[in-house]
């Protein structure tokens, strides 16, 4: 859970207590950097992905401490950076490729082909997120992940951040990460069809230089519509995002919200507020998490 000046970790380890690991956010938050339009998405979103490793890394030595074993240094490197590798190959590149020989085979136009280019992409997204997610422990991931949402709909709702509580609530949330995922296929597919035809070597690389810059659109895109999620003009915009947090969300069991409970208070605390979350008086304080 991330706040405005601090965030939290919390994780069931083996012995079934929850271990919670907290600390200040960067002065990155601090910064008037944070206020431009696109700059700050691009910020946030790398200060984001530095966070989540931090979080993967604190929760996997947690599991691994009755063995003895630790997650870091130069394996821990190469692993990261071997997935990100993967993840541009086959989100970024594949998809380009196949559309741009579908393009040379069949004739069509570059709008067409950018047509292709995202269908693939998002083929691709969705395909993958469904396949993880028979997996026992990416469901249970995923069931974390609903927790998370769930216990912030409760807070931002007043509610009390009891167990009962908290299971009332929708899984899916506008300002979920899934939302962001889709959003940069959706705007790959309008941007990439301006730029016109070009060799493939060119349009790869291309497409590699707008990563940074369909994350920044997103970004802004989504801070909006997430803003304005009550109004029913943006329902249909929003409805998207939250249809595929339906392949990314599991049911959360009790001692999952529990998790996600621990987690929040602690970082309430962080933020400058000494009673836990589950403790206060509701309110209908806006929620930034």
């Amino acid at each position: 859970m991330r706040g405005s000046h601090a965030y939290a970790i919390a994780v069931r380890a083996p012995d079934g207590s929850i271990k919670v690991e907290s600390d200040e956010l960067g002065p990155l938050y601090r910064s008037r950097l944070v206020r431009l339009p696109l700059l700050r998405g691009l910020l946030i979103l790398w200060d984001a992905l530095s966070l989540g490793i931090r979080a993967l890394t604190f929760s996997a030595n947690i599991q691994a401490e009755e063995e003895g074993e630790r997650i870091e240094g130069a394996s821990l490197t190469l692993t990261l950076l071997g997935s990100l590798a993967i993840g541009i190959v086959a989100f970024i590149l594949l998809p380009a490729g196949a559309a741009h020989l579908v393009q040379m085979l069949s004739g069509i136009s570059t709008f067409a082909s950018s047509l292709v280019e995202g269908l693939v992409r998002l083929l691709l997204l969705v395909g993958y997120v469904w396949s993880i997610g028979r997996v026992p422990e990416i469901e249970r991931v995923f069931g974390y992940h609903a927790a998370e949402h769930m216990t912030i709909h409760a807070y931002e709702d007043g509610s009390d951040l009891t167990v009962s509580d908290v299971l009332r609530y929708p899984r899916a949330h506008p300002r979920c990460g899934t939302a962001f995922l889709l959003t940069v296929v959706v705007f790959s597919i309008v941007i990439f069809s301006l730029l016109g035809p070009m060799p493939l070597a060119t349009r790869l690389g291309v497409r590699l230089l707008l990563v940074p810059v369909l994350a920044a659109l997103a970004y802004e895109y989504l801070r909006l519509t997430a803003r304005f999620s009550h109004l029913r003009l943006m329902r249909p915009l929003v409805w998207p995002n939250l249809a595929l947090q339906q392949l990314t969300t599991r049911p959360p069991s009790p001692d999952m919200i529990e998790v996600a409970v621990a987690s929040f208070d602690r970082m309430r605390r962080g933020e400058g507020i000494a009673e836990p979350a589950s403790e206060r008086q509701a309110s209908n304080a806006p929620g930034r998490y």
